[in-house]
C-alpha cells in the first residue's frame, strides 16, 4: 500500500493533489471490481471444465477461453485487463518492462513480509505522447491451481502441458506464492 500511496502523492505534481488522489482512488476502485468480475469470469469457466472433464479440459479452458474473456471485459470496460508472470505459461502474457519491475517489486515485497492478497501498484506513465494509467494486482496462488501449476503435476496434466505449452515456465509453485499479477492499462490522453 505504502507504494501505490507514495505513486499517488508523487503523481500529484500533475494536477491538484486532492482531485488526483481523488481520480486514482476511484480508478483503483474501477479496477478491483473489472478483476473480479475477471476472476469470477475465469473461476466459473475453470469450475465448468474440472466438473466434466478435470483438469485437462481445464487446460483447454485456460488457453482458449481465457483470452477471449479477458478481450471482452476490455472492450466493455474501455481499459486493458490482462494477467502476466515472470514465469508465463503462453507467451502472449509476457509482461512489458514496466510489469517486470512491479512483478519483482511484488516478489521482494512479499519476500519482506507483506501479504500476498494485498500487493497492488498503479501509477501514471508517459508512452509514445500519450499518459496511461496502469495498475496491477498480484495474484497469490491457491491449491486447487496447484493441480496445473504446482510441484506435483499428474502425468497426464504433464503430457497436455507439453502439447499446448511446449516453452511453459509455469510449474513448480506452491501455496502462497506469486502466480503474477493482473495488469491493467488505461489511456489517459495527452
Amino acid at each position: 500500500m505504502k507504494y501505490l500511496v507514495l505513486s499517488l502523492a508523487f503523481l500529484g505534481i500533475m494536477g491538484s493533489p486532492l482531485s488526483f488522489a481523488e481520480e486514482n482512488l476511484s480508478a483503483k476502485k474501477t479496477y478491483s471490481d473489472a478483476i473480479q468480475e475477471l476472476m469470477g469470469a475465469l473461476k466459473s469457466e475453470l469450475k465448468g471444465a474440472i466438473k466434466t472433464g478435470g483438469f485437462i479440459e481445464a487446460l483447454e479452458v485456460c488457453q482458449t477461453k481465457a483470452p477471449q474473456i479477458s478481450a471482452e471485459l476490455s472492450k466493455k470496460v474501455g481499459f486493458s485487463i490482462s494477467r502476466t508472470s515472470l514465469k508465463v505459461r503462453n507467451s502472449n502474457n509476457a509482461p512489458n518492462e514496466w510489469e517486470k519491475n512491479v512483478l519483482e517489486q511484488f516478489e521482494k515485497r512479499k519476500a519482506d513480509g507483506e501479504d500476498p492478497k494485498s500487493l497492488e501498484f498503479m501509477a501514471v506513465v508517459e508512452k509514445d505522447g500519450q499518459r496511461e494509467r496502469r495498475y496491477m494486482k498480484a495474484i497469490p496462488i491457491q491449491g486447487p491451481c496447484l493441480s496445473c501449476h504446482g510441484k506435483e503435476i499428474d502425468a497426464p496434466i504433464i503430457a497436455k502441458l507439453k502439447e499446448l505449452y511446449p516453452d511453459d515456465q509455469a510449474i513448480g509453485f506452491e501455496a502462497g506464492d506469486l502466480r503474477g499479477a493482473f495488469s491493467i492499462i488505461e489511456i489517459l490522453g495527452k
